[in-house]
């Protein structure tokens, strides 16, 4: 995947909720230091259930990881707690941003440097840096977060995140709800955080097409299974990728008389 060395190993996992009602069947993802790496499928492929089994929030929705392991940096992390983790360096930002409405932003943006031990001088630095990456943010700093628009809550929970001094950010579907041209500025601070502050991302999207653009590498999840991966540029190029997910070729719809073509020319459901 990359010369870098693995920061995150998932090998084999498989997830149940409640008890029986299993998510994941025997998930397996790599994620090299220092890459943007694409969690990619439909509504209810797992994606999200892959990021919270990663940082351990599964618990709260009545969730386990029942098989398998996750590494981080060749440790096992599957047991570990959630602030356990926010002190390795590996941050989730939740689906559908979750600010702190009665907050300002700045207030919002200080909330993720609670755990930081290194003085506020160090803090006042990160949001600084922060305010940099989201000149936004800057302007809107004064503001009520339930008064700011999507855009400004996505790029206040990514600047949140920045705040713990994250080696790795786990992203949920970022794009969600927003304008095309506001995901295009996200997906570009996104790279920019990559490139100049060596933070590693994993992130789950649904929008293939704005997340092959701007990652290295692409993991395709259906029905709780991995069914292809590859760098971004060979999945871009792909001919079933193409025409399944980013809505190339294949222009006629399809009626249900052609549904067993279909199943067979997406190899990976055999």
């Amino acid at each position: 995947m990359s010369q870098n060395p693995i920061l995150l190993n998932v090998n084999g996992i498989e997830v149940i909720y409640n008890h029986v009602i299993l998510v994941l069947k025997g998930v397996s993802l790599q994620v090299s230091e220092g890459a943007v790496v694409a969690l990619l499928g439909g509504n209810g492929a797992g994606k999200t259930t892959t990021l919270r089994a990663i940082s351990n929030l599964l618990a709260g929705e009545r969730g386990e990881v029942t098989k398998g392991s996750i590494e981080l940096r060749g440790e096992r992390i599957d047991r570990l707690s959630t602030s356990d983790m926010v002190n390795r360096g590996v941050i989730q930002v939740m689906e559908g941003r979750h600010c702190f409405a009665h907050l300002t932003i700045e207030e919002n943006l200080l909330t993720g440097a609670y755990t930081r031990t290194d003085g506020k001088a160090a803090v006042a630095q990160t949001l600084e840096k922060v305010y940099t990456y989201f000149p936004r943010l800057q302007t809107r700093r004064h503001s009520q977060a339930a008064y700011t628009s999507g855009g400004e809550q996505q790029m206040c929970a990514i600047g949140r995140a920045l705040m713990a001094n994250p080696k790795m950010v786990l992203l949920d579907e970022p794009s969600m709800g927003l304008a095309p041209q506001i995901v295009e500025e996200v997906f570009e601070i996104v790279r920019d955080l990559n490139t100049k502050e060596r933070v590693t991302f994993l992130l789950a999207e649904q929008n293939t097409n704005i997340a092959l653009k701007y990652a290295d590498y692409g993991y395709i999840l259906e029905n709780g299974r991995v069914v292809m991966d590859g760098h971004a540029k060979d999945l871009r190029e792909n001919e079933d990728v193409k025409e399944f997910y980013l809505g190339v070729g294949g222009s006629d719809r399809k009626s249900f008389r052609e549904i067993k073509t279909y199943k067979r020319r997406k190899r990976w459901l055999a």
